[in-house]
């Protein structure tokens, strides 16, 4: 049988977690010989972090780091994937919309070979706008990641714990779980699992801070931006080169093309010092994360955690 760490990021959910931790405590036993659950507070200013401490005097298994401030929670992933002592990683919600039921089809794929397997869910259960700002950050990851499963990615997955050495000297204040893997593998797949529907509680992911998270992902990650600003430069300069052409050869042969003076000059002018501008505005969103890199922000900072003898994850 497998070794599993569980990893789950907590934001304000004192209500749900030992439901949770309940839930895992009867599931973990069937699936390996050696297992622990790591829960990382997010410093979401309720009582979590207080039933943190129950649940781990209350199960032997149960470990907790919090926070220092709100880092976000792909940094919280990553202080408790740093911190796993087992062979496989188990990530999930503290939300009970991942089952605990489901992590046995999560691990049993993998054992077919792969090293990343996500329990996509078979339906998404959230307003329009919430679907569409998801869908929108798949797109935007799958450009980052460059692999086909990135349309299925979910917060509910599985891992080899050694693909952590692929990003074991990541540092920077903006971390992406789903990104880092694929800088240890390339050997990912997603299976359709229900995901339960949330009933406790209310979601902290926003339509705009999806949108949001989806940019700093590929700016943060990916010069795909750079690609698309450099494209759109030539396609304007062509634009330009055509109108020029265009005019010269009505003067020249007197198309009867009469120019509009000064509100055509200024549209083109407007155009033109747009798309500049756009193209700076990408810029300098990489010179703001070379400079965060450069100042060595870290994704974490660890204020306490349940036990003295818990190992501290690297950050």
């Amino acid at each position: 049988m497998s070794t599993i760490s569980v990893v789950i990021p907590v934001y304000r959910s004192e209500n749900s977690i030992p439901l949770l931790v309940k839930e895992l405590a009867v599931e973990l036993p069937k699936l390996a010989d050696r297992y622990e659950v790591i829960l990382v507070e997010d410093d979401g200013g309720d009582s979590s972090w207080r039933v943190i401490e129950q649940l781990a005097a209350e199960y032997e298994f149960a470990r907790g780091f919090k926070l220092m401030r709100n880092f976000g929670q792909h940094n919280a992933l990553l202080c408790g994937i740093r911190a796993a002592c087992y062979d496989l990683i188990v990530t999930m919600d503290d939300d009970l919309q991942h089952p605990t039921g489901q992590i046995r089809a999560l691990v049993d794929k993998l054992a077919e070979g792969y090293d990343v397997v996500y329990g996509a869910p078979t339906n998404l259960r959230h307003s329009l706008l919430r679907n569409i700002a998801s869908q929108t950050t798949k797109v935007v990851l799958q450009g980052v990641m460059g692999a086909e499963v990135a349309r299925n990615v979910s917060a509910f997955r599985v891992f080899r714990t050694r693909l952590r050495d692929g990003f074991a000297s990541y540092r920077g204040p903006l971390a992406n779980i789903d990104v880092l893997l694929t800088w240890a593998t390339s050997n990912f797949v997603a299976i359709h699992v229900p995901h339960a529907p949330r009933t406790i509680g209310k979601s902290n992911y926003t339509f705009g801070k999806l949108i949001t998270h989806a940019f700093n992902m590929i700016t943060g990650f990916s010069t795909l931006p750079l690609r698309f600003a450099s494209a759109l430069g030539l396609v304007m300069t062509a634009f330009g080169a055509v109108i020029m052409v265009y005019l010269v050869l009505s003067q020249l042969f007197a198309f009867r093309f009469e120019v509009p003076g000064f509100t055509f000059v200024a549209s083109l002018v407007s155009i033109f010092a747009g798309v500049q501008m756009f193209t700076l505005g990408i810029i300098g969103e990489y010179l703001a994360r070379m400079y965060l890199r450069i100042m060595d922000r870290p994704a974490y900072v660890v204020r306490e955690k349940t036990e003295e003898n818990s190992r501290v994850p690297n950050e």
